[in-house]
């Protein structure tokens, strides 16, 4: 069984763990740092495969593979009182901080990775994308979803600006719902029927790769119907272009950390 520890414990590291363990064993035995103890003595409550180490060093001597999941702003802290081994595996989760740099802070290890993983990956429906694109990494997120593989680190930083998204998604929907409440439809089937439709559309795309977005799109925008209404409406507001602007706004916004 491999050794999978995790410095710091925070939301993603509770997703990561809470799927590996869900529904069955993925082959991981886990140990987890204390720095969050909420967290900790949750996902060690729950799962026989968790265990809480008594400091961040204690969780390195014991791992094989090590994921770093703290925050940017304290990254360097945290790691600067640590020692790893030649031998340890490293998976970075943080945000903005290339390999060239995480590479002294975690010497004399070798083997390193980039990873962003989604809250979804408790429920083993994430993507999350994966630099580079080493065996054991992608095995590992492939048991939590879908491992996308980037074949450049500018590709990955791609991907991680891409996540900036999932808060408006919400808010979009909740727009929707909050229109339905507005003319009269109670709030609990607004909400329910606007989730369910969302979900929907999602399994849509899913169940057909083959397909671009703009075809899905198409599809769904009935000649002189309503979508196709509000589709070139939105689009003629510049609703579209001033996303894709934000995105690169936050593509900058990541690479400028590094």
């Amino acid at each position: 069984m491999r050794k999978l520890g995790f410095i710091g414990t925070g939301a993603i590291t509770s997703a990561i763990v809470t799927g590996l363990n869900s529904p069955t064993d993925a082959g991981y035995a886990i140990r987890i740092s204390p720095r969050n103890p909420e967290v900790a003595s949750d996902l060690a409550a729950r799962f026989p495969a968790v265990s809480i180490a008594a400091s961040n060093q204690e969780v390195l001597d014991w791992c094989d593979t090590a994921v770093i999941a703290v925050r940017p702003q304290i990254v360097r802290e945290v790691l600067a009182e640590l020692s790893f081994r030649p031998d340890h595996h490293v998976i970075s989760l943080v945000s903005g901080l290339p390999v060239r740099q995480i590479s002294p802070l975690v010497s004399p290890a070798l083997r390193i990775a980039r990873a962003v993983p989604l809250p979804s990956t408790a429920k083993r429906r994430g993507p999350t994308g994966v630099f580079p694109a080493d065996r054991d990494t992608m095995e590992l997120f492939a048991k939590l979803g879908t491992a996308i593989a980037a074949e450049t680190e500018t590709e990955f930083d791609v991907i991680c600006a891409a996540t900036a998204t999932l808060a408006s998604y919400f808010a979009f929907a909740g727009a929707v719902a909050s229109w339905l409440e507005g003319n009269g439809i109670p709030a609990a089937n607004a909400r329910e029927y606007v989730g369910v439709m969302f979900a929907g559309l999602a399994g849509a795309a899913v169940d057909a790769p083959e397909l671009s977005f703009d075809a899905l799109a198409r599809d769904h925008a009935t000649r002189g119907g309503i979508n196709e209404q509000v589709l070139a409406r939105l689009s003629a507001r510049g609703v579209f272009t001033a996303l894709s602007d934000e995105l690169d706004a936050v593509l900058r916004r990541i690479t400028q950390k590094a």
